[in-house]
């Protein structure tokens, strides 16, 4: 009988101690590892991707929500001269307290713009909104590895008249520490 207590309580505290709703704090940082565009021009032409970079950041503590940002710049396929979006979100998120798996929920507003030598003459700063989810499997206690999925709404204004619509996805990798 002993034997049995004994394991159950090594397991349960194993499942706690690595779980991130028993932690006074927690720190994610990620990376986006693709941006799949939805959106399209204002004449209607298909928008792609040619690569992304940037970073993820997320801190919080239990029960209250927590605060991030996203910052993180597109390439955009056959644009001569090369053209980038620039994505900016911050975000407000809830780490849902759930043993053995971390799921985060969370929702975010920014701003998008083009970034090109002639750009800023030719287009507004735009908005953005997203919401994401998170899932998260600890790898050694106190840390996790998650990945992100991001569906986020863009238009960008052109001054001429007219709006591009940038709206898409982003996967990302991430690492978070609970402590």
């Amino acid at each position: 009988m002993k034997k049995i207590i004994l394991t159950v309580f090594a397991a349960s505290s194993l499942l706690l101690y690595s779980t991130p709703s028993f932690a006074l704090l927690s720190f994610s940082v990620g990376m986006p590892l693709s941006h799949t565009i939805t959106g399209k021009e204002s004449d209607g032409t298909e928008i792609k991707s040619d690569g992304v970079s940037g970073a993820f950041i997320q801190v919080g503590v239990p029960i209250l929500p927590g605060i991030g940002i996203d910052s993180y710049k597109t390439k955009l396929k056959d644009k001569t001269p090369t053209v980038e979006l620039a994505t900016m979100i911050y975000n407000l998120y809830y780490l849902l307290p759930i043993p053995i798996i971390n799921l985060t929920l969370g929702v975010g507003v920014g701003s998008t713009e083009l970034q090109c030598s002639t750009c800023a003459a030719l287009f507004d700063k735009g908005s953005a909104s997203q919401w994401y989810a998170s899932l998260g499997m600890p790898i050694i206690p106190l840390f996790d590895l998650h990945l992100s999925y991001r569906s986020v709404s863009s238009k960008i204004k052109i001054i001429s008249g007219g709006e591009h619509d940038f709206s898409g996805n982003v996967m990302g990798l991430g690492i978070g520490f609970n402590f």
